[in-house]
């Protein structure tokens, strides 16, 4: 298993549930952004699946697919992609080349809880090769009767589940293709207005805003867990913390189709009033 060195901690879950175990991997080195360095990535012999992330949890970064899946390819590795949100970027125009390359790997996961906001559960895997998928999922008992149709038990790992496939095809007809790339589009926007906001007040922005993340530190760890509590008790929005290869920040993650560009200057008056208070400025 070769994964980036900030790959999310869900991975990890996922191959020790799978068996594989939470160590039995080989960390690739990344840069400032959390992005796999290309320079260190390991020559690969005998079996082996390599795991990229679409946008980064904390930064919104991309790994350099291009450069790495052919290389994961030719030594017959299967590649598997995290998009959890990051994979939507591919639906805008000016987002999409942070897409580049991700075409060529064989399985991509993304969550429909964060950008199409549908409930919590709304997972979606993709596989370019089907017979792989139903190798691994499909369930036979003389109970269960084939149909002649599409039997969904056997593509997924459930037998029995809510149909919560119907809310993610809801959102999906009721946005269109137009209208997923604008609410995109919109939230990358106003995530660029939020950190310029921060920063000509001041304050360090952590992350180059790729997409819809942004990361800033108040000053030291405890100032800026203060002002964490501060806009949370504000409620006017809500931002959590994280700690970011060794700086503690707050996390801002612009993920809503409602959100208007007046709740991000509400938002950003409120953050700002936080920090004030905080630090007694």
């Amino acid at each position: 298993m070769v994964v980036g060195a900030e790959a999310h901690a869900s991975l990890l879950k996922a191959l020790a549930m799978l068996g594989f175990g939470r160590e039995r991997v080989v960390r690739v080195a990344v840069d400032g952004q959390g992005r796999m360095d290309p320079a260190g990535f390991p020559e690969i012999s005998g079996p082996a699946i390599v795991c990229l992330q679409a946008g980064n949890v904390n930064t919104g970064a991309f790994d350099p697919a291009a450069e790495i899946i052919p290389r994961a390819r030719d030594a017959g590795a299967w590649v598997h992609v995290d998009g959890a949100f990051g994979i939507w970027a591919a639906v805008t125009p000016t987002r999409a080349p942070l897409m580049a390359g991700y075409a060529a790997a064989d399985s991509w996961a993304t969550d429909a809880h964060k950008w199409l906001n549908v409930p919590y559960d709304g997972g979606i895997v993709l596989t370019r090769d089907p017979a792989a998928l139903a190798a691994a999922m499909s369930i036979k008992a003389a109970y269960l009767h084939e149909s002649e149709q599409r039997d969904p038990f056997d593509f997924t790992p459930e037998c029995s589940r809510r149909m919560r496939g119907l809310e993610v095809w809801t959102a999906l007809k009721s946005l269109g293709r137009d209208g997923l790339a604008e609410m995109i589009e919109r939230n990358c926007r106003q995530a660029a207005r939020l950190a310029e906001g921060l920063r000509e007040a001041g304050f360090e922005i952590l992350n180059d805003v790729v997409l819809n993340q942004v990361m800033v530190s108040f000053g030291s760890p405890e100032t800026t867990e203060r002002v964490i509590v501060a806009v949370q008790e504000d409620g006017t929005c809500w931002c959590g913390g994280t700690v970011w290869q060794g700086r503690t920040a707050m996390r801002i993650s612009v993920s809503s189709w409602a959100t208007t560009d007046d709740d991000i200057e509400r938002s950003l008056a409120a953050v700002l009033g936080s920090a004030k208070r905080v630090r007694g400025d």
